[in-house]
């Protein structure tokens, strides 16, 4: 078969797309009529060297591309590696090659070694697992480590913070209105709208049945909020949101914060909430899961129902006592607690999860369901405000 070599950025529409279906397809040019050379070549390397490893390493290779026999366990090699694909690959693309290459071909070891980290683009699954290493990061490792979570947690409250601020702001605004305000504490403009069925247009006014204000500022009754995260293994992107979003909490005045997370035992964290990457050094991923007991606990901690606000993040896969961990449900809610079960707290969408435990909690009026990290201040607002939960579609 002839074979089609492409040098220029001119190529017909059929040539691109057998350009891309010979990257896709990898092996040779049998099948597409295409060669590739120059950077198409390199970049079909790195695809071979993640991907096609092992087949390539039984074939003894081929000519005419830049394939090689897989990343193997050499650090060098694959440091390389991580410069190719950061060089031909938008971040997007190689933080799933790289999250590939971990649970692919068993690269978590050479992540101990600092030239390896600083080598690799940082993002949250990179950070869960340096998480599930650090007991086993030597100590030249663990700076590099600990400024690799930083960073992605710096990341994360650059796109986060302001927004979580400003909505779960104007929602507590809100919360604090009252219906028995002092003169100077009355809301004018919500007091006219709010009597506007009492209107005289004989004298021209609103007759105000119901007065609406703003509770005193130094008089006004905190919300609080309790963050109650499952820390198994398959749960480490929501634990590294939750530790970011539990620091911004943790900065609003009008809120109190405490972060809870827990496997078969429970941890409090509240106290570290000021450094979320202290948080995420600080737990344990990977382990069993008590739901029950972390449920208890936090139920233990509330003073003031009617105030606060729980949120469960958890795939529900129960190993403590189901009936007891609806029961608690069950309870909070009756006491006046706002109840809210997220399956995951991550870009991803819903993980496996127990769909027997979800449909138990939709029946007591908590429906369970994956939120991203850009739609949980929402679900946060509405939360305190009272309000249905914006609980996504699908």
């Amino acid at each position: 078969m002839t074979t089609t070599r492409f040098h220029t950025t001119s190529d017909t529409p059929e040539q691109e797309r057998l350009r891309r279906w010979r990257l896709v397809l990898g092996g040779d040019a049998d099948g597409t009529g295409c060669t590739l050379t120059g950077r198409d070549a390199a970049m079909d390397g790195a695809l071979a060297a993640l991907y096609r490893g092992a087949e390539a390493a039984g074939s003894g290779g081929r000519s005419g591309t830049a394939r090689t026999a897989g990343l193997g366990g050499s650090a060098p090699q694959v440091a390389r590696w991580l410069g190719d694909i950061r060089k031909y690959f938008p971040t997007s693309v190689v933080q799933v090659m790289q999250q590939d290459a971990i649970t692919r071909l068993g690269l978590e070891r050479l992540l101990l070694e600092p030239e390896m980290l600083e080598a690799v683009e940082p993002d949250v699954h990179l950070v869960g697992t340096l998480l599930s290493l650090r007991h086993a990061l030597p100590q030249t490792t663990r700076e590099t480590a600990r400024a690799v979570v930083g960073k992605v947690v710096t990341d994360l409250e650059r796109r986060l913070a302001d927004r979580t601020r400003t909505v779960l702001g104007g929602a507590l605004d809100r919360s604090a209105k009252v219906n028995r305000p002092r003169h100077r504490d009355i809301d004018w403009g919500r007091t006219i709208r709010a009597n506007l069925t009492n209107y005289l247009p004989e004298h021209r006014t609103v007759v105000p049945e119901r007065l609406v204000g703003y509770a005193r500022a130094q008089r006004a009754v905190k919300k609080e909020v309790i963050l109650c995260v499952d820390q198994s293994g398959s749960m480490a992107p929501s634990v590294v949101h939750s530790a970011v979003f539990g620091a911004v909490l943790a900065s609003m005045k009008s809120l109190s914060t405490r972060l809870v997370v827990f496997d078969t035992s429970v941890v409090d964290l509240t106290e570290q909430l000021t450094d979320p990457v202290d948080v995420l050094f600080a737990t344990q991923l990977g382990g069993g899961t008590d739901i029950n007991r972390a449920l208890a606990y936090c139920q233990s901690r509330i003073t003031r129902p009617a105030d606060t606000v729980v949120v469960l993040i958890s795939d529900l896969y129960e190993g403590g006592i189901r009936d007891e961990m609806l029961k608690r449900v069950a309870a909070m809610k009756a006491s006046g607690v706002q109840f809210v079960a997220l399956l995951a707290l991550s870009d991803e969408g819903a993980p496996s999860y127990d769909h027997a435990h979800a449909a138990a909690l939709a029946a007591l009026g908590v429906p369970a369901f994956a939120c991203t990290p850009d739609a949980f201040p929402e679900i946060m607002a509405a939360a305190i405000e009272r309000r249905p939960l914006p609980v996504p579609e699908g």
